[in-house]
């Protein structure tokens, strides 16, 4: 099956690294101008210096009207990738008002706000346009530790819903995906410790941890008009864990 986002534009979020950067650069390969935005400055400059045509633009999405301000200046898309978010891992007693607030300014707060700027335009331009939300399985199971990452990306998947509800009828489809573990620097914080990794690897039949590539091309399928009747997904990436 081949895709082409030839002469499409589009946003990635998070782009900076691990899976952000590799839908940017996947994207970008399949002739999509991409604009990469991420809190940090260094990541995006690591990547602009491979790949000199991918636009950067460095925000911190936690900040809504700055956010608002960067994004709205930056013109239309014809896509939206929203990958950006963080994971604070705590124990249930040990979980604060500060990790709370941080986590759903980032993970939730910021996907609503750069989509409403986002599809504001693709409804103006009349763009038949598609937005994928970067979700977890930890929306669907509870995992032990991830009490606010887990309650935030639920919050996530009920904004899919609700977008794709609304948004449909401009001809904008809106998706999530909802990768089990994925050894990037943020899989990391949580699955580093062997016996831990091994107690989650079990609880998948397929017995590993996913690859950044097995959720970048579920990513770029869904943003293709190869998907074009599916709107409102929540498209698990686990190997089959939520299937047990």
């Amino acid at each position: 099956m081949e895709i082409s986002f030839k002469g499409k534009r589009i946003l990635v979020t998070g782009a900076g690294q691990g899976i952000g950067r590799g839908i940017a650069v996947e994207l970008w390969r399949a002739g999509a101008n991409i604009v990469a935005l991420s809190r940090t400055r260094s990541h995006l400059e690591a990547l602009q210096s491979e790949y000199p045509s991918i636009d950067i633009v460095d925000v911190d999405v936690a900040d809504w009207n700055k956010t608002r301000e960067v994004v709205e200046s930056l013109g239309h898309f014809d896509a939206l990738v929203n990958n950006a978010a963080i994971a604070i891992c705590d124990p249930f007693f040990e979980c604060t008002s500060e990790a709370y607030d941080k986590t759903f300014n980032v993970n939730v707060k910021a996907v609503l706000n750069i989509s409403q700027i986002v599809a504001k335009k693709m409804v103006e331009n009349k763009t038949r346009g598609a937005i994928v939300n970067i979700s977890s399985q930890a929306s669907k199971a509870a995992l032990k530790d991830h009490t606010i990452y887990s309650a935030s990306k639920a919050a996530l998947d009920a904004l899919t819903r609700a977008m794709a509800l609304e948004l449909g009828p401009h001809g904008i489809r809106v998706n999530a995906v909802n990768p089990t573990v994925i050894m990037t620097e943020m899989g990391k914080i949580g699955w580093s410790e062997p016996v831990r990794a091994n107690e989650m690897k079990a609880k998948i039949p397929l017995n590993r941890f996913g690859e950044v590539s097995e959720v970048v091309n579920a990513v770029v399928f869904l943003l293709s008009e190869k998907a074009s009747m599916i709107n409102g997904v929540e498209l698990p990436i686990d190997g089959g864990f939520l299937a047990t």
